[in-house]
């Protein structure tokens, strides 16, 4: 296999047979000296607008490849290496009972498919619904304000990143493979194959949904059992070595391995937690607010007059203020939706959405500001007492709906009375609202500063009708639960992993992590089927 790479095309030449056209001319190749061609990675260059182009790098086998080698060459031209996720071997303690899975997002579901894989036979349990029944609940939560505490936007069958833009990029190292065996996986249960190569692949929630039902049905065929409404509620320890846990207040499971992907809003089992030993720590995490601007501006101001012709664009910001807070967008969803991403009443938190065509009239992103245990105290759960206030405070300014306002105002401290040019595409309800008066001043100063820095970078993206909304509070998680180099934390047994435990970011993050953890298990204990063998 032949790895070719630096193949800069046109954006109308993106596919594989736009690709092997391309390369067969220039190498003089013809169809039957090709036995394999396939796009490995393919990035869009947009830093000059008026050549924007695509560079590609494809692998192919030959007929005959060491002549190929010899005659072209080239720095760009290498033996393709081999790329393999390969799970480790088996070890030889004997599980007691089958691994018990905390959650099912995409920790959680990795962790599973790869234990399921290997004949460990999971049992997943799960304390909100699975996915059908878990987006209805949604959709008439968006239509009614009717909350489910249990199956939300934050908790059921596919985690927090099942009502996203369904990003699956990520800058960590991978010298293991697993995002290949991720995007693999993903594309084995329906998502578009382009994903395998794109710079930023993105599922979007509609298809991810379905993925979601592909991905449970495989773990089931593996060995894998799913527990739907089901909430670990207590964890039973012999001399600090777990032998059971409790799930909904009254049912005993035997247990001796139990992975932790709880993810990061599952707020009353982290107190459980700390109540029962586990080590835990504050950690740093951002807050803050949603903004929306026209898609159409978004693509004008990275494509120019090629903006018809490309993807709804994106971008990325970053923002240092003069009283050294980090400011920078997250989670950025071109063509999407600001959703009510609430989990306990009487609170509430958003959040941003797209399907995969990224279709809607605006682009929204997370700006947010830095905070640290500085900010709120170095108890473990200081934290989440910090989210939960400003999430308090948000559904008051917004009585119950998303509180919102125009730039202009938010800058001056008035609540908006009428939109402008930029008309809000919200999924929940939502009224007017002044954003001021549910942070602390340190957040409001630094957003105030950092928003006009970014209008300098993106031309109007200080607009004066730009929509904020707030208050986006679940960036990643305020707790950190160490873990040795085998993945076990202070009390045996216990495997913490994903988002929610500090190890990720994002559903690439979390998955990969959930498969570390699994991993982990697998070196450690020999499977059950091996055990019946």
């Amino acid at each position: 296999m032949i790895r070719i790479r630096g193949i800069k095309t046109k954006i109308e030449e993106k596919t594989e047979e736009d690709l092997k056209k391309i390369v067969k001319k220039k190498y003089h190749l013809k169809d039957q000296d090709i036995l394999e061609f396939h796009i490995v990675k393919q990035s869009l260059d947009a830093r000059s607008k008026e050549k924007i182009h695509y560079v590609n790098v494809v692998d192919l086998a030959l007929k005959q490849e060491a002549s190929f080698l010899k005659k072209y060459s080239s720095s760009l031209l290498l033996k393709a290496p081999h790329e393999e996720y390969v799970f480790p071997s088996h070890g030889q303690e004997r599980l007691l009972s089958r691994p018990i899975i905390v959650g099912s997002g995409p920790a959680g579901l990795f962790a599973a498919y790869l234990l399921a894989e290997e004949g460990y036979c999971p049992l997943i349990i799960e304390r909100g619904e699975k996915i059908e029944e878990r987006v209805k609940t949604v959709e008439r939560f968006f239509q009614t304000g009717k909350l489910n505490e249990n199956s939300n936007v934050q908790f059921g069958e596919g985690g927090a990143g099942t009502f996203s833009d369904g990003k699956l990029n990520t800058t960590a190292k991978d010298k293991f493979y697993r995002k290949k065996k991720i995007l693999e996986i993903f594309v084995a249960c329906g998502a578009e194959k382009e994903i395998l190569y794109q710079q930023n692949p993105h599922i979007g929630t509609d298809l991810l949904r379905k993925v979601i039902i592909r991905l449970r049905q495989e773990i089931m065929k593996r060995g894998g059992e799913f527990w739907y409404n089901t909430c670990l509620t207590d964890l039973i320890f012999s001399k600090d070595v777990l032998e059971a846990i409790e799930v909904n207040h009254r049912k005993k499971i035997p247990c001796s391995v139990l992975v932790l992907a709880i993810g990061h809003s599952a707020r009353d089992t982290f107190q459980m937690l700390y109540e029962k030993g586990i080590t835990m720590e504050a950690k740093p995490f951002a807050v803050g607010i949603r903004i929306e601007h026209p898609q159409a501006m978004i693509n004008q101001v990275q494509y120019r007059e090629k903006a018809d012709k490309l993807p709804p664009a994106s971008y990325k910001l970053t923002y240092t203020t003069t009283k050294r807070r980090g400011v920078y967008s997250f989670c950025m969803c071109p063509g999407g939706y600001v959703i009510n991403a609430s989990s306990e009443k009487g609170y509430l938190a958003i959040n941003g959405m797209s399907y995969q065509k990224r279709d809607s009239k605006n682009a929204n992103s997370a700006l947010v500001v830095t905070v640290t245990p500085k900010d709120f105290g170095d108890h473990p759960l200081a934290g989440l007492s910090f989210q939960r206030k400003l999430e308090a405070l948000a559904y008051q300014q917004g009585q119950g709906k998303i509180p919102m306002q125009l730039w202009k105002d938010y800058r001056r401290g008035l609540v908006s009375t009428s939109f402008g040019k930029v008309e809000p595409l919200f999924l929940g309800a939502y009224q007017f609202a002044d954003l001021n008066k549910i942070f602390p001043s340190i957040i409001n100063e630094s957003l105030k500063e950092a928003i006009p820095a970014f209008g300098e970078k993106i031309p109007s993206f200080d607009r004066e009708d730009a929509l904020l909304a707030g208050v986006e509070s679940r960036t990643s998680s305020p707790v950190h639960i160490p873990r040795d180099e085998k993945g076990e934390a202070n009390k045996k047994g216990i495997y913490p992993c994903g988002e929610g435990a500090g190890y990720a970011g994002g559903i690439m993050t979390s998955a990969m992590d959930g498969m570390f953890v699994a991993e982990q298990i697998g070196k450690r204990y020999s499977s059950i089927l091996e055990k019946k063998d």
